[in-house]
Order: C-alpha cells, then sequence, then structure tokens
C-alpha cells in the first residue's frame, strides 16, 4: 500500500484498461494523420469535360433545400453537355413547385413528378434512384441528394476524377458534413471520422474488398456501364444504406470504387436539428455492424475502452494510470481533428475543435442512437419522411 491507495495488484485491471484505451486511440490517431495525408482531394482543375453526363436528384420534402442545389447546378462550369433530371418523389411539401420555379426554363434541367409508392421491397430512396437513371444515356451518371451544396466546377471535377483512371466504375467525394447546432456537431463529423480513424483509404481504394469500399450517397459519380452492369439501384433496393452498398456490389462484380475528400466542391447539412438527426440515424443506424446487436455490443465495448476510460483514468486516476489516459484522450481528439480536417480539406473551426473536446459524449450520443434505431426496428417503428420501413430496409 502507499499513501492509502490499492496495491499494485488491485489495480493492474485499471492500468491495463487505460494502457489498452490508450493504445486504441493512438492508432486511430495514427490512421487518421497516414488518411490526411494520402486521402485524395477533389479540387477545381479547370479541366473541360468533353463526354455527355446526367445528374440524377431524388428529392422528397426537400422544398427549403432543392432549390440551392438547383441553383448550384445551373453554375456548373466545364460541363457543356450536362443534363439534370430531378424526381419529386411524392413529397408533402410545395417540393414540386419550387424546383419547378428554381429551374426558370433552363432546357438543361427536367424535373418529374411521382405520386406513387415505392414498390415492394424497395426503399424510397432507391426506387426514385431507380426511376432517375432509367433514360439516362450519357456514359457518366451523377447522383447528388438535394441538401447538398456544389461548387462551381464540382461536379467537372469529380467527373475528372472517374475518369482519371479508366478502371473505376464510381468514385464518391465526400462532402463537409455542416453541423449548426451542439448536436449536429457532436454526431455529424463522426461520419468521416469512423473511417479515416480506421480504415487507411489509398490501399483500400486500390482493393476489391468490400468490405473496405467507403461510398457517401450524397454524391455519387458512376460510370454508366458499371452502374448497368450490375443492374443499377435494383441491386439495392431494399438496403438501408443503398451507397455502402451499392460499392460493395460493384467491388464483388470485379468493377474499382474510390472515395475522395470532397470538401473543397462540396457541402451539406444532412439533418437539421436534434430531431431531424434523430429520426434520420434512427431509420438506419440499426444496419450497421451486420445489423446484429452482437456487432454493436463489441463495437460499443472497444469505444467504451478507447474513449471513455482514458479520460476518465486522467481525471480520477493517479501516476502511470492517469498518464496513460491523458495519452488516450490526447490521441482521440487529435484523431478527431485530423478526421475533419481531410473532410473540410482545410483549417478547422472554433466549433470543429470543441467538438472534438467532446468526443467521449461524442461517442455516447453515437451509442444511444444505435440502441434507439434498434429499438425502433424492434417495434416495427422504422420511418422517414412519413414512410414506413420495413426492417429489412424496405
Amino acid at each position: 500500500m502507499e499513501n492509502g491507495q490499492a496495491g499494485p495488484l488491485s489495480r493492474s485491471p485499471v492500468r491495463a484498461a487505460a494502457w489498452a484505451g490508450a493504445g486504441i486511440s493512438l492508432a486511430g490517431a495514427g490512421i487518421a494523420l497516414y488518411n490526411r495525408i494520402t486521402v485524395r482531394q477533389l479540387a477545381d482543375t479547370a479541366v473541360e469535360v468533353i463526354e455527355p453526363v446526367t445528374v440524377c436528384v431524388p428529392a422528397r420534402d426537400e422544398a427549403a433545400r432543392l432549390p440551392g442545389l438547383i441553383a448550384d447546378l445551373r453554375a456548373q462550369r466545364g460541363v457543356a453537355r450536362m443534363r439534370v433530371v430531378i424526381i419529386d418523389d411524392a413529397s408533402d411539401d410545395e417540393t414540386y413547385a419550387m424546383a419547378v420555379d428554381a429551374v426558370g426554363g433552363d432546357p438543361r434541367i427536367t424535373v418529374l413528378r411521382n405520386d406513387a409508392e415505392p414498390p415492394t421491397g424497395w426503399t424510397g430512396k432507391a426506387a426514385a434512384c431507380a426511376r432517375l437513371a432509367e433514360s439516362v444515356v450519357t456514359p457518366v451518371l451523377v447522383f447528388v441528394d438535394a441538401d447538398v451544396r456544389l461548387a462551381p466546377g464540382a461536379i467537372a471535377a469529380a467527373v475528372t476524377e472517374l475518369r482519371r483512371q479508366r478502371v473505376v466504375a464510381l468514385v464518391s467525394p465526400w462532402p463537409i458534413q455542416r453541423a449548426e447546432s451542439v448536436v449536429e456537431g457532436l454526431v455529424q463529423p463522426l461520419l468521416c471520422w469512423s473511417w479515416a480513424a480506421t480504415l487507411p483509404i489509398a490501399p483500400a481504394n486500390r482493393s476489391l474488398r468490400p468490405s473496405t469500399s467507403v461510398a457517401c450517397g450524397q454524391f455519387l459519380v458512376f460510370d454508366t456501364a458499371a452502374y448497368r452492369a450490375i443492374g443499377g439501384h435494383a441491386a439495392v433496393a431494399a438496403s438501408a444504406t443503398e451507397d455502402l452498398d451499392i460499392a460493395r456490389t460493384l467491388r464483388r462484380a470485379g468493377q474499382s470504387t474510390t472515395l475522395v475528400a470532397g470538401g473543397r466542391m462540396a457541402s451539406t447539412r444532412m439533418y437539421a436539428g436534434t430531431a431531424e438527426l434523430e429520426a434520420g440515424y434512427t431509420r438506419w443506424l440499426w444496419s450497421a455492424y451486420g445489423g446484429t446487436i452482437a456487432g454493436g455490443a463489441v463495437v460499443g465495448t472497444i469505444a467504451a475502452l478507447a474513449y471513455w476510460v482514458p479520460p476518465l483514468a486522467a481525471i480520477s486516476g493517479r501516476g502511470v494510470i492517469r498518464r496513460a489516459g491523458v495519452l488516450g484522450y490526447a490521441a482521440a481528439v487529435t484523431g478527431r481533428l485530423l478526421a475533419r480536417s481531410t473532410e473540410t480539406c482545410g483549417p478547422l473551426s472554433p466549433a470543429d475543435v470543441l467538438a472534438a473536446l467532446a468526443h467521449p459524449f461524442s461517442v455516447a450520443a453515437y451509442l444511444r442512437l444505435w440502441a434507439r434505431s434498434h429499438r425502433a426496428r424492434g417495434r416495427g417503428a422504422l420511418r422517414w419522411k412519413g414512410r414506413a420501413l420495413r426492417s429489412d430496409g424496405g
């Protein structure tokens, strides 16, 4: 005994947990540093895209956001043969009227209206995307969500990236996930961090392993022939995460997919406010880690060890335990900052720094949303934008 503290033997499990957590956090920070240095950034190269391009925009209840994207699409440069097709997917608001008004008679843009519910076995977004792609004959097919904002050279830059390597079937430019509330700031940066601190992207981009694919459905750029060869969105009709699953399907078919950082060219506010964020993650988060509670429990245990034990050890521990805790917490914050910097492709804001410092609370919020999603799935209460969802995503 020393100063009334427990002996070395009784404290060894705590010491081991603190160092194990610190080790995991350090590994994550190392991967995040590697990605910050090596992940390709989508940049405005001012290259003129010669081939025809079709941009498809599925929109449901997006009256407030869609006009901004339409303005951005009308301002695109470097894609002289671009056409845009927008579908109002049975919206309950003024999405169609706002879209038509924002188009302003631009002959490059067509606005369609769909009043039917998705077919059995399909999610609404997959069905809307499939319908949009039906009549596309251009060699490049781009899907952009209605809440995305694009720089004037974004489409040209993304198509140029697709054709930079002739064998690539899909390029996924990762947009900045804008966060404009405290809860959004806690949760939204975790999307990028989840891959930036766990998966070395450069070798993953060269791999055909489905498990190493990363894609963001907010902005996807396909070689149309490769998209059609796998059946398009019909191949992922019931998926709750159709973006990731379509990338995996391409890889299973021997087609390459690539993730690039699109923060200079694209941004989005995925969910506006706490209620929308909770509803959005509840809709699909159950499908993470194989869709099983056991898989989520394993991930949750590792997350607790890596991101809760070190800060607790830093606060309440002494000596070597405290040093391990400080090291682990500092590594976790560093990994968050590096991941956010990869996403933004530039300097960080004070809000980004504060969110990184609150990383233990971010992990807690994420695990709460995961548990909430599983509870909703178990009750058959999965819903999104007024539509009931089956537990398999359909």
